[in-house]
Protein backbone atom coordinates (compact mmCIF):
# COMPACT_ATOMS: atom_id res chain seq x y z
CA UNK A 1 0.00 0.00 0.00
CA UNK A 2 1.50 3.54 -0.77
CA UNK A 3 1.86 5.82 1.56
CA UNK A 4 2.02 9.36 2.19
CA UNK A 5 3.73 11.54 4.86
CA UNK A 6 0.28 13.66 6.70
CA UNK A 7 0.92 17.71 6.78
CA UNK A 8 0.60 18.06 10.48
CA UNK A 9 2.17 21.43 11.63
CA UNK A 10 3.87 23.50 8.87
CA UNK A 11 6.82 25.04 8.98
CA UNK A 12 6.43 28.69 8.19
CA UNK A 13 9.15 31.14 7.92
CA UNK A 14 9.14 34.98 8.40
CA UNK A 15 7.76 36.48 5.83
CA UNK A 16 6.38 33.81 4.14
CA UNK A 17 2.84 33.03 3.13
CA UNK A 18 0.51 32.77 5.69
CA UNK A 19 3.25 34.03 7.93
CA UNK A 20 1.13 36.40 10.99
CA UNK A 21 3.08 38.81 11.19
CA UNK A 22 4.26 39.22 7.68
CA UNK A 23 3.68 42.62 6.25
CA UNK A 24 0.57 42.64 4.22
CA UNK A 25 2.31 43.31 0.98
CA UNK A 26 4.05 39.64 1.83
CA UNK A 27 0.41 37.84 1.35
CA UNK A 28 -1.30 36.87 -1.77
CA UNK A 29 -4.44 37.04 -2.22
CA UNK A 30 -6.54 34.20 -1.29
CA UNK A 31 -4.66 33.89 1.92
CA UNK A 32 -6.58 33.69 4.56
CA UNK A 33 -4.68 34.75 8.51
CA UNK A 34 -6.49 32.97 11.82
CA UNK A 35 -5.95 34.20 15.45
CA UNK A 36 -3.82 31.32 16.64
CA UNK A 37 -1.10 30.85 14.02
CA UNK A 38 -4.36 28.57 11.81
CA UNK A 39 -3.25 28.90 8.14
CA UNK A 40 -5.92 28.05 5.67
CA UNK A 41 -5.32 27.96 1.73
CA UNK A 42 -8.63 29.62 0.13
CA UNK A 43 -9.47 27.72 -3.30
CA UNK A 44 -8.64 29.28 -5.91
CA UNK A 45 -11.28 30.82 -8.62
CA UNK A 46 -11.55 28.46 -12.14
CA UNK A 47 -9.61 28.92 -14.68
CA UNK A 48 -11.85 30.35 -17.99
CA UNK A 49 -11.09 28.04 -20.50
CA UNK A 50 -9.75 24.87 -18.63
CA UNK A 51 -11.88 21.98 -18.21
CA UNK A 52 -14.58 22.16 -16.29
CA UNK A 53 -13.33 20.68 -12.60
CA UNK A 54 -9.41 21.62 -13.48
CA UNK A 55 -9.59 23.76 -10.44
CA UNK A 56 -11.21 21.27 -7.88
CA UNK A 57 -9.74 22.05 -4.76
CA UNK A 58 -10.03 20.62 -1.01
CA UNK A 59 -10.09 23.43 1.71
CA UNK A 60 -6.54 22.93 3.69
CA UNK A 61 -6.73 23.85 7.74
CA UNK A 62 -3.64 23.11 9.65
CA UNK A 63 -2.82 24.23 13.25
CA UNK A 64 -4.00 23.31 16.57
CA UNK A 65 -7.67 23.45 15.77
CA UNK A 66 -7.36 21.07 12.82
CA UNK A 67 -9.18 17.83 12.80
CA UNK A 68 -9.56 14.95 10.68
CA UNK A 69 -12.77 13.28 9.73
CA UNK A 70 -13.73 10.21 9.83
CA UNK A 71 -12.84 7.76 6.29
CA UNK A 72 -14.58 7.69 3.54
CA UNK A 73 -17.71 4.40 3.34
CA UNK A 74 -16.24 1.30 1.78
CA UNK A 75 -16.89 1.34 -1.72
CA UNK A 76 -16.93 5.13 -2.03
CA UNK A 77 -14.35 7.18 -4.03
CA UNK A 78 -11.86 9.05 -1.83
CA UNK A 79 -12.21 12.80 -1.31
CA UNK A 80 -9.59 15.09 -3.33
CA UNK A 81 -6.43 14.98 -1.31
CA UNK A 82 -4.22 17.90 -3.61
CA UNK A 83 -4.40 21.35 -3.01
CA UNK A 84 -4.29 23.54 -5.87
CA UNK A 85 -4.69 27.20 -4.26
CA UNK A 86 -2.66 29.73 -3.62
CA UNK A 87 -0.05 29.58 -0.41
CA UNK A 88 1.18 25.90 -0.43
CA UNK A 89 3.07 24.52 2.08
CA UNK A 90 6.64 22.62 3.28
CA UNK A 91 5.93 19.85 5.23
CA UNK A 92 7.87 19.76 8.78
CA UNK A 93 10.37 17.13 9.93
CA UNK A 94 8.41 16.97 12.92
CA UNK A 95 5.53 14.63 11.23
CA UNK A 96 5.99 10.89 11.89
CA UNK A 97 2.54 9.80 11.19
CA UNK A 98 1.42 8.29 7.90
CA UNK A 99 -1.70 7.89 6.36
CA UNK A 100 -3.16 5.19 3.81
CA UNK A 101 -3.92 5.72 0.13
CA UNK A 102 -7.97 5.81 1.31
CA UNK A 103 -7.03 7.91 4.70
CA UNK A 104 -7.73 11.44 4.75
CA UNK A 105 -4.75 13.26 6.20
CA UNK A 106 -4.91 15.29 9.64
CA UNK A 107 -6.13 18.64 9.18
CA UNK A 108 -7.62 18.37 6.06
CA UNK A 109 -11.85 18.91 6.00
CA UNK A 110 -12.99 16.39 3.54
CA UNK A 111 -16.15 18.41 2.79
CA UNK A 112 -15.40 20.37 -0.36
CA UNK A 113 -15.98 23.99 0.16
CA UNK A 114 -16.58 24.51 3.26
CA UNK A 115 -13.80 26.18 6.07
CA UNK A 116 -14.32 26.29 9.38
CA UNK A 117 -18.07 26.32 8.68
CA UNK A 118 -17.94 29.28 6.19
CA UNK A 119 -19.43 28.37 2.86
CA UNK A 120 -16.69 29.15 0.16
CA UNK A 121 -17.84 28.82 -3.41
CA UNK A 122 -15.65 26.59 -5.54
CA UNK A 123 -15.14 24.85 -8.76
CA UNK A 124 -15.96 21.29 -8.24
CA UNK A 125 -16.33 18.38 -10.77
CA UNK A 126 -19.10 17.11 -8.98
CA UNK A 127 -18.78 13.22 -10.98
CA UNK A 128 -15.61 12.92 -8.62
CA UNK A 129 -16.57 14.09 -5.35
CA UNK A 130 -18.75 11.42 -3.01
CA UNK A 131 -21.88 12.97 -1.89
CA UNK A 132 -23.66 13.01 1.46
CA UNK A 133 -27.27 10.77 0.65
CA UNK A 134 -29.45 14.21 2.54
CA UNK A 135 -27.25 16.65 0.21
CA UNK A 136 -29.31 17.78 -2.92
CA UNK A 137 -27.49 18.02 -6.49
CA UNK A 138 -26.21 21.42 -7.47
CA UNK A 139 -28.20 23.31 -9.83
CA UNK A 140 -25.54 24.72 -12.84
CA UNK A 141 -25.29 28.24 -12.86
CA UNK A 142 -24.39 31.06 -15.52
CA UNK A 143 -20.65 31.16 -14.35
CA UNK A 144 -20.76 27.60 -14.60
CA UNK A 145 -21.68 27.71 -18.52
CA UNK A 146 -19.33 30.53 -18.97
CA UNK A 147 -16.53 28.76 -17.26
CA UNK A 148 -17.62 25.14 -19.39
CA UNK A 149 -17.78 27.20 -22.84
CA UNK A 150 -14.45 29.54 -22.01
CA UNK A 151 -16.54 33.02 -22.52
CA UNK A 152 -17.65 35.57 -19.92
CA UNK A 153 -20.87 35.59 -18.04
CA UNK A 154 -22.29 38.12 -19.86
CA UNK A 155 -21.14 36.20 -23.45
CA UNK A 156 -23.74 33.94 -21.79
CA UNK A 157 -26.64 36.22 -20.74
CA UNK A 158 -26.80 37.41 -24.16
CA UNK A 159 -26.78 34.06 -25.57
CA UNK A 160 -29.56 33.21 -23.61
CA UNK A 161 -31.74 36.11 -24.40
CA UNK A 162 -31.34 35.70 -28.27
CA UNK A 163 -28.89 38.90 -28.93
CA UNK A 164 -27.74 38.93 -32.42
CA UNK A 165 -24.64 40.17 -32.29
CA UNK A 166 -23.12 37.28 -30.87
CA UNK A 167 -21.14 35.39 -33.41
CA UNK A 168 -21.87 31.41 -34.07
CA UNK A 169 -19.24 30.26 -33.04
CA UNK A 170 -19.43 31.39 -29.31
CA UNK A 171 -23.17 31.21 -29.78
CA UNK A 172 -22.59 27.23 -30.43
CA UNK A 173 -20.14 26.74 -27.75
CA UNK A 174 -22.67 28.24 -24.87
CA UNK A 175 -25.03 26.14 -26.35
CA UNK A 176 -23.10 22.90 -26.07
CA UNK A 177 -22.30 24.30 -22.42
CA UNK A 178 -25.92 24.50 -21.77
CA UNK A 179 -27.03 21.45 -23.10
CA UNK A 180 -23.95 19.48 -21.25
CA UNK A 181 -24.54 20.99 -17.87
CA UNK A 182 -28.44 20.96 -17.89
CA UNK A 183 -28.43 24.48 -17.08
CA UNK A 184 -31.65 25.76 -16.41
CA UNK A 185 -31.73 30.04 -16.36
CA UNK A 186 -33.93 31.75 -13.34
CA UNK A 187 -36.56 33.80 -15.36
CA UNK A 188 -37.11 35.44 -11.57
CA UNK A 189 -33.96 36.80 -11.53
CA UNK A 190 -33.97 37.73 -14.99
CA UNK A 191 -37.22 39.99 -14.92
CA UNK A 192 -35.54 41.81 -12.15
CA UNK A 193 -32.73 42.64 -14.54
CA UNK A 194 -34.99 43.59 -17.90
CA UNK A 195 -35.55 47.06 -17.88
CA UNK A 196 -39.31 46.97 -18.46
CA UNK A 197 -39.28 44.57 -15.02
CA UNK A 198 -41.56 41.92 -17.01
CA UNK A 199 -41.87 38.59 -15.96
CA UNK A 200 -43.75 37.17 -18.88
CA UNK A 201 -46.31 35.60 -16.53
CA UNK A 202 -50.10 36.80 -16.32
CA UNK A 203 -52.41 35.76 -13.69
CA UNK A 204 -56.04 34.19 -14.73
CA UNK A 205 -58.68 34.46 -11.82
CA UNK A 206 -61.61 32.39 -12.88
CA UNK A 207 -64.84 31.24 -10.83
CA UNK A 208 -64.27 27.51 -10.60
CA UNK A 209 -61.21 26.20 -13.48
CA UNK A 210 -63.62 23.11 -13.25
CA UNK A 211 -66.53 24.63 -15.15
CA UNK A 212 -66.68 24.42 -18.47
CA UNK A 213 -67.00 27.82 -18.98
CA UNK A 214 -63.79 28.37 -17.61
CA UNK A 215 -62.18 25.57 -19.35
CA UNK A 216 -62.82 27.07 -22.70
CA UNK A 217 -61.92 30.78 -21.70
CA UNK A 218 -58.87 29.51 -20.15
CA UNK A 219 -57.78 27.97 -22.99
CA UNK A 220 -58.37 30.53 -25.26
CA UNK A 221 -56.46 32.92 -23.06
CA UNK A 222 -53.72 30.92 -23.08
CA UNK A 223 -53.50 30.43 -26.91
CA UNK A 224 -53.10 33.85 -27.28
CA UNK A 225 -50.52 34.21 -24.19
CA UNK A 226 -48.77 31.73 -25.79
CA UNK A 227 -48.29 34.23 -28.89
CA UNK A 228 -46.41 36.49 -26.50
CA UNK A 229 -44.17 34.26 -24.71
CA UNK A 230 -46.32 34.48 -21.46
CA UNK A 231 -47.16 31.98 -19.29
CA UNK A 232 -50.75 32.03 -17.47
CA UNK A 233 -51.72 30.83 -13.98
CA UNK A 234 -54.84 30.26 -12.82
CA UNK A 235 -57.13 30.38 -9.92
CA UNK A 236 -60.66 29.53 -8.91
CA UNK A 237 -62.40 32.14 -6.92
CA UNK A 238 -65.44 29.50 -5.64
CA UNK A 239 -67.34 32.70 -5.65
CA UNK A 240 -65.61 34.34 -2.76
CA UNK A 241 -65.35 38.13 -2.87
CA UNK A 242 -62.19 37.27 0.02
CA UNK A 243 -60.47 34.58 -2.21
CA UNK A 244 -60.70 36.94 -4.92
CA UNK A 245 -58.79 39.79 -2.79
CA UNK A 246 -56.20 37.53 -1.61
CA UNK A 247 -55.60 35.67 -5.04
CA UNK A 248 -55.19 39.10 -6.31
CA UNK A 249 -53.16 39.98 -3.62
CA UNK A 250 -50.98 37.03 -4.20
CA UNK A 251 -50.58 37.86 -8.02
CA UNK A 252 -49.43 41.05 -7.53
CA UNK A 253 -46.86 39.82 -4.83
CA UNK A 254 -45.32 37.54 -7.60
CA UNK A 255 -45.14 40.47 -10.24
CA UNK A 256 -47.42 39.41 -12.85
CA UNK A 257 -47.70 41.57 -15.78
CA UNK A 258 -51.17 41.93 -15.81
CA UNK A 259 -54.15 40.26 -14.09
CA UNK A 260 -57.37 38.29 -16.34
CA UNK A 261 -60.40 38.61 -13.91
CA UNK A 262 -63.79 36.80 -13.55
CA UNK A 263 -64.83 38.71 -10.45
CA UNK A 264 -66.58 37.14 -7.56
CA UNK A 265 -66.94 40.40 -5.50
CA UNK A 266 -68.93 43.18 -6.10
CA UNK A 267 -66.77 45.88 -5.41
CA UNK A 268 -63.21 46.25 -6.95
CA UNK A 269 -61.97 49.80 -5.13
CA UNK A 270 -59.58 47.96 -3.94
CA UNK A 271 -57.95 47.49 -7.18
CA UNK A 272 -57.23 51.06 -7.65
CA UNK A 273 -53.84 50.61 -5.71
CA UNK A 274 -52.91 47.94 -8.09
CA UNK A 275 -53.52 49.66 -11.49
CA UNK A 276 -51.73 53.12 -10.09
CA UNK A 277 -48.96 50.77 -8.83
CA UNK A 278 -48.70 49.31 -13.34
CA UNK A 279 -50.54 45.87 -12.73
CA UNK A 280 -53.11 46.25 -15.63
CA UNK A 281 -56.68 44.82 -14.88
CA UNK A 282 -59.19 43.37 -17.59
CA UNK A 283 -62.79 41.84 -16.53
CA UNK A 284 -64.33 39.06 -18.59
CA UNK A 285 -67.76 37.80 -18.52
CA UNK A 286 -68.64 40.18 -15.88
CA UNK A 287 -68.41 43.59 -15.42
CA UNK A 288 -66.22 45.55 -12.87
CA UNK A 289 -68.24 47.28 -9.84
CA UNK A 290 -66.34 50.76 -8.06
CA UNK A 291 -63.84 50.90 -10.98
CA UNK A 292 -63.59 51.78 -14.58
CA UNK A 293 -62.00 49.10 -16.45
CA UNK A 294 -61.84 47.20 -19.41
CA UNK A 295 -64.51 44.60 -20.06
CA UNK A 296 -65.18 41.92 -22.55
CA UNK A 297 -68.98 40.35 -21.90
CA UNK A 298 -71.45 38.68 -23.40
CA UNK A 299 -75.19 39.74 -24.48
CA UNK A 300 -76.23 38.25 -21.67
CA UNK A 301 -79.82 39.93 -21.33
CA UNK A 302 -80.25 39.99 -25.16
CA UNK A 303 -79.51 35.75 -25.31
CA UNK A 304 -82.04 35.45 -22.76
CA UNK A 305 -84.52 37.02 -24.39
CA UNK A 306 -83.97 35.26 -27.46
CA UNK A 307 -84.21 31.81 -25.66
CA UNK A 308 -87.26 32.85 -23.89
CA UNK A 309 -89.40 33.88 -27.30
CA UNK A 310 -88.02 30.61 -28.64
CA UNK A 311 -90.37 28.55 -26.06
CA UNK A 312 -92.86 31.03 -26.44
CA UNK A 313 -93.51 30.84 -30.25
CA UNK A 314 -93.61 27.23 -29.70
CA UNK A 315 -96.90 27.87 -27.36
CA UNK A 316 -95.61 27.67 -24.23
CA UNK A 317 -96.80 30.47 -21.64
CA UNK A 318 -95.90 28.49 -18.62
CA UNK A 319 -92.13 29.19 -18.56
CA UNK A 320 -90.31 28.74 -15.21
CA UNK A 321 -86.65 30.98 -14.63
CA UNK A 322 -83.80 29.14 -13.08
CA UNK A 323 -80.84 30.90 -12.21
CA UNK A 324 -77.21 31.21 -10.97
CA UNK A 325 -76.80 33.38 -7.35
CA UNK A 326 -78.45 36.48 -7.47
CA UNK A 327 -75.67 38.84 -6.78
CA UNK A 328 -73.86 37.85 -10.04
CA UNK A 329 -73.98 40.36 -12.46
CA UNK A 330 -74.94 37.73 -15.62
CA UNK A 331 -77.57 36.55 -13.52
CA UNK A 332 -79.07 39.43 -13.18
CA UNK A 333 -78.93 40.07 -16.59
CA UNK A 334 -80.71 37.12 -17.97
CA UNK A 335 -83.35 37.29 -15.60
CA UNK A 336 -84.29 41.00 -16.76
CA UNK A 337 -83.77 39.16 -20.57
CA UNK A 338 -86.66 36.44 -19.10
CA UNK A 339 -88.65 39.60 -18.26
CA UNK A 340 -88.16 41.44 -20.96
CA UNK A 341 -89.37 38.23 -23.36
CA UNK A 342 -92.65 37.85 -21.22
CA UNK A 343 -93.57 41.52 -21.48
CA UNK A 344 -92.78 41.20 -24.67
CA UNK A 345 -95.51 37.95 -24.99
CA UNK A 346 -98.26 39.70 -22.52
CA UNK A 347 -97.17 36.40 -20.67
CA UNK A 348 -97.54 36.98 -16.66
CA UNK A 349 -94.69 36.47 -14.54
CA UNK A 350 -96.42 33.82 -12.08
CA UNK A 351 -95.34 33.23 -8.41
CA UNK A 352 -92.90 30.68 -7.84
CA UNK A 353 -91.99 30.53 -11.29
CA UNK A 354 -88.51 32.12 -10.76
CA UNK A 355 -85.65 30.68 -8.85
CA UNK A 356 -82.31 31.53 -8.45
CA UNK A 357 -79.34 31.41 -6.17
CA UNK A 358 -78.74 27.74 -7.55
CA UNK A 359 -74.29 27.48 -7.28
CA UNK A 360 -74.24 23.78 -8.40
CA UNK A 361 -76.44 20.74 -10.25
CA UNK A 362 -77.16 19.44 -7.09
CA UNK A 363 -79.20 22.66 -5.96
CA UNK A 364 -80.55 22.81 -9.46
CA UNK A 365 -82.08 19.41 -10.01
CA UNK A 366 -83.96 19.60 -6.20
CA UNK A 367 -85.39 23.21 -7.52
CA UNK A 368 -86.68 21.34 -10.35
CA UNK A 369 -88.34 18.73 -8.80
CA UNK A 370 -90.05 21.26 -6.52
CA UNK A 371 -91.68 22.53 -9.69
CA UNK A 372 -92.47 19.80 -10.63
CA UNK A 373 -94.19 18.46 -7.74
CA UNK A 374 -96.47 22.04 -7.43
CA UNK A 375 -100.24 22.07 -8.25
CA UNK A 376 -99.37 23.95 -11.44
CA UNK A 377 -96.32 22.67 -12.43
CA UNK A 378 -94.46 24.92 -16.14
CA UNK A 379 -94.18 23.09 -19.53
CA UNK A 380 -90.94 24.98 -20.11
CA UNK A 381 -88.13 25.88 -18.38
CA UNK A 382 -84.94 28.49 -19.03
CA UNK A 383 -81.95 27.39 -17.21
CA UNK A 384 -79.87 30.61 -16.92
CA UNK A 385 -76.62 28.61 -16.62
CA UNK A 386 -74.76 25.42 -17.62
CA UNK A 387 -74.49 23.41 -14.55
CA UNK A 388 -78.05 24.45 -13.37
CA UNK A 389 -79.51 22.90 -17.09
CA UNK A 390 -77.52 19.81 -16.01
CA UNK A 391 -79.29 19.84 -12.88
CA UNK A 392 -82.77 20.01 -14.47
CA UNK A 393 -82.47 17.54 -17.44
CA UNK A 394 -81.23 15.25 -14.77
CA UNK A 395 -84.65 15.33 -12.96
CA UNK A 396 -86.39 15.45 -16.06
CA UNK A 397 -84.84 12.19 -17.02
CA UNK A 398 -85.28 10.48 -13.22
CA UNK A 399 -88.95 11.89 -13.73
CA UNK A 400 -88.88 10.57 -17.68
CA UNK A 401 -90.17 13.76 -18.34
CA UNK A 402 -87.38 14.90 -20.48
CA UNK A 403 -89.59 14.60 -23.82
CA UNK A 404 -92.50 16.34 -22.28
CA UNK A 405 -90.81 19.69 -20.39
CA UNK A 406 -89.05 21.78 -22.98
CA UNK A 407 -85.65 23.11 -21.78
CA UNK A 408 -83.56 25.66 -23.27
CA UNK A 409 -80.39 26.53 -21.69
CA UNK A 410 -77.98 29.21 -21.31
CA UNK A 411 -74.18 28.38 -21.89
CA UNK A 412 -73.01 25.07 -23.96
CA UNK A 413 -71.84 22.15 -22.44
CA UNK A 414 -70.27 19.11 -23.17
CA UNK A 415 -72.52 16.44 -24.46
CA UNK A 416 -75.42 18.88 -24.90
CA UNK A 417 -75.66 17.56 -28.55
CA UNK A 418 -75.20 13.76 -27.46
CA UNK A 419 -78.38 13.88 -24.90
CA UNK A 420 -82.07 12.59 -26.42
CA UNK A 421 -83.46 15.16 -26.81
CA UNK A 422 -80.64 17.45 -27.58
CA UNK A 423 -80.24 20.25 -25.70
CA UNK A 424 -81.32 23.68 -27.14
CA UNK A 425 -79.32 26.04 -26.21
CA UNK A 426 -78.13 29.99 -25.90
CA UNK A 427 -74.11 29.23 -26.48
CA UNK A 428 -71.51 32.03 -25.85
CA UNK A 429 -68.28 32.64 -28.09
CA UNK A 430 -66.41 31.94 -24.97
CA UNK A 431 -63.07 31.19 -27.00
CA UNK A 432 -63.81 34.81 -28.63
CA UNK A 433 -64.37 36.33 -25.45
CA UNK A 434 -61.00 35.34 -23.61
CA UNK A 435 -59.06 36.45 -26.59
CA UNK A 436 -60.29 39.52 -26.85
CA UNK A 437 -59.97 39.54 -22.90
CA UNK A 438 -56.57 39.24 -23.03
CA UNK A 439 -55.97 40.96 -26.26
CA UNK A 440 -56.57 43.92 -24.39
CA UNK A 441 -54.63 43.27 -21.56
CA UNK A 442 -51.64 43.04 -23.50
CA UNK A 443 -51.97 45.97 -24.77
CA UNK A 444 -52.28 47.36 -21.26
CA UNK A 445 -48.77 46.02 -20.40
CA UNK A 446 -47.62 47.36 -23.55
CA UNK A 447 -48.80 50.59 -22.51
CA UNK A 448 -52.10 51.77 -23.95
CA UNK A 449 -53.70 54.05 -21.58
CA UNK A 450 -56.81 54.87 -23.45
CA UNK A 451 -59.79 55.03 -21.63
CA UNK A 452 -61.38 51.85 -20.62
CA UNK A 453 -64.03 50.63 -22.67
CA UNK A 454 -66.77 47.44 -22.45
CA UNK A 455 -67.37 45.32 -25.44
CA UNK A 456 -70.25 42.76 -26.32
CA UNK A 457 -69.57 39.69 -27.70
CA UNK A 458 -73.16 38.33 -29.33
CA UNK A 459 -74.48 34.94 -27.93
CA UNK A 460 -75.82 32.35 -30.73
CA UNK A 461 -79.45 30.22 -30.08
CA UNK A 462 -78.26 26.33 -31.38
CA UNK A 463 -81.62 25.08 -31.72
CA UNK A 464 -81.73 20.85 -31.43
CA UNK A 465 -84.93 19.35 -30.15
CA UNK A 466 -85.32 20.57 -26.23
CA UNK A 467 -86.59 23.78 -26.80
CA UNK A 468 -89.09 22.38 -29.88
CA UNK A 469 -91.21 20.31 -27.36
CA UNK A 470 -94.83 21.70 -27.63
CA UNK A 471 -96.64 22.04 -24.16
CA UNK A 472 -98.94 19.37 -23.32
Amino acid sequence: MSHTTARCHPTVTPGEIGDPHAPTSARRPGDVHRPGGDRRAVPHRHRPGAPYGAATSTALVTGPRGRAPAPPARGRRPAPRGVTGPGRTRPSARCPRTVGHNETAPGVRARVGHIVGEKMPVSVNHSDVPRAASEQPRRATMRDVAALSGVSIKTVSRVINGVASVSDELRDRVTRAIVQLDFQPNLAASSLRRTDGATRQIALLLENVANPFSATLSRAVEDVAREHGTLVFAGSLDEDPRREMELVRAATLHRVDGILLVPAGRDHGYLHREIRNGTPVVFADRPPRGLAADAVLATNAEGAREAVLHLADHGHTEIAFLGDEHLISTATERLAGYRAALAERGLPERPGRVVWDLPDPESAARAVARMLDSADPPTALFTAQNLVTIGAIQTLQERGLHREIAVVGFDDFPMADLLMPRVTVVAQDVMRIGALAVRRLFERIAGDTSPPREERVPTTLIVRGSGEIPPR
